[in-house]
């Protein structure tokens, strides 16, 4: 019975965190590495790319599991998430809490594998993204927080292949590209609970500036994206028209994604945050890896 109730909640965890959203940052730090390998002698190696993907997932899936441990009474208390697995007792606590720091150990082993340096700074990132879910009780900014959280995979990727902080005007261009681009998705799928999060006393930009003044910035946000991924064409010469079809396409996407979420209509929400927004990351991460190795 025990063991049945153990693999109950394995399977409960993995919808509980969300692995399919793994897409958000997965392709920009594949992408990353793979820019980075390609001024590196010897090309490509798949021992990197291996542990790279370790280290995303593993970081990731602490992330999402502290996440959801902190804000388990916030989620009892909404009802478009109180069906979730920590909040409804499917999944226990103790059993989320083991999960967080299994997953945080295996993410600094995973960076141990990848060089020194990376060793070194895996604290540092598992703080930016352990202490992501507290940011909304005291700061409207959490959304950036969380931008930053997964801006951090492209430069983490480039260290991870470099073995230092060299040439890093490519991974620094993409990490600010992910930040704007994350936040600004975050505050379209945040707008969803302006009111429960007002009524609790959160912190947020729908909760300050209302829905209607928070889609605008998130289309500030999104130019601001956008405008970054320009700029890696004048400082890498490995990203070529393979690139320019790739941003094209990524554009339209965030262009559509903001024509369907409107403040008196929220119903494609999903359809906006997670369908269109993960197109835009393997289609970004796609041309980058192709452009590399042609």
């Amino acid at each position: 019975m025990a063991r049945i109730a153990f693999f109950a909640q394995v399977r409960e965890t993995a919808e509980m965190i969300k692995v399919s959203h793994s897409v958000f940052a997965l392709p920009f730090a594949l992408a990353a590495g793979a820019l980075a390998l390609r001024d590196v002698e010897g090309g490509w190696s798949w021992n990197k790319i291996v542990w790279i993907v370790f280290c995303a997932v593993t970081a990731r899936t602490a992330a999402m599991a502290q996440n959801r441990l902190v804000d388990a009474h916030l989620d009892a208390e909404n009802p478009r998430t109180a069906d979730r697995a920590l909040p409804s007792g499917r999944v226990t606590r103790g059993f989320v809490i083991g999960l967080v720091i299994v997953a945080s150990a295996l993410f600094v082993f995973g960076a141990g594998q990848l060089n020194r340096l990376c060793l070194y700074l895996s604290p540092v990132a598992l703080f930016v993204v352990l202490a992501y879910p507290y940011a909304k009780r005291f700061t409207v900014h959490c959304h950036v927080w969380l931008g930053l959280a997964l801006g951090l995979s492209p430069v983490g990727a480039w260290v991870a292949v470099r073995g230092a902080f060299v040439d890093m005007a490519t991974p620094i261009l993409m990490a600010m590209a992910v930040t704007f681009w994350a936040a600004g998705f975050d505050l379209i799928y945040a707008c969803q609970d302006a009111d429960h999060d007002r009524e609790r006393g959160l912190f947020s930009i729908p909760v300050r500036l209302g829905v209607a003044g928070a889609l605008r910035l998130s289309v500030a946000l999104h130019v601001l994206c956008i405008l970054f991924l320009v700029a890696i064409y004048a400082v890498n010469p490995h990203v070529g028209w393979l690139y320019g079809v790739g941003l094209a396409a990524a554009v339209a996407l965030l262009v559509y994604e903001h024509a369907i979420v409107t403040p008196q209509d929220l119903s494609r929400v999903d359809l906006a945050f997670f369908t269109l927004n993960g197109l835009v990351s393997l289609v970004l991460g796609a041309v980058m890896i192709a452009d590399a190795f042609l």
